[in-house]
């Protein structure tokens, strides 16, 4: 989104699909003051901006589901998320019998325990990684 409110129109005009009408009216759009500070306002309020993350269907994460807890030495909470989706898994906010893995960083709190709890495996960001073949 930051990259869009201040292309040029001509840029915005380049991507597919996207012919000279709309470059003019999105260009037009992000002119104006207001509309900019609409767009930090829903940024700050927790609207997603980035942009979709393309999956890898049969990827080596295919139909799994993780939780990621704590912080990681090497990847961002985002970062991490955007592997497991582009290697075909899902990332959920909360531990269940139907998770097959948590990824636990430094600082892990409660879902750790709830994820021995339940049997659920759990994966420091090295075996993430690894098992992303990075």
């Amino acid at each position: 989104m930051e990259a869009l409110t201040s292309a040029p129109e001509e840029v915005i005009g380049e991507v597919r699909g996207v012919g000279p009408a709309i470059a003019a009216a999105v260009s037009g759009f992000f002119r104006e003051e207001r509309n900019r500070t609409l767009v930090e306002r829903l940024a700050k309020a927790g609207v997603r901006m980035d942009e979709p993350v393309k999956v890898t269907a049969g990827g080596v994460f295919d139909g799994q589901t993780f939780v990621l807890t704590g912080t990681f030495p090497k990847l961002s909470r985002g970062e991490a998320t955007r592997l497991i989706q582009q290697a075909g898994g899902a990332v959920t906010g909360s531990v269940s019998k139907k998770t097959t893995a948590i990824v636990a960083g430094d600082e892990p709190g409660s879902k750790l325990e709830k994820a021995k709890t339940l049997g659920i495996q759990i994966w420091d960001e090295s075996e993430l990684l690894r098992r992303l073949g990075r």
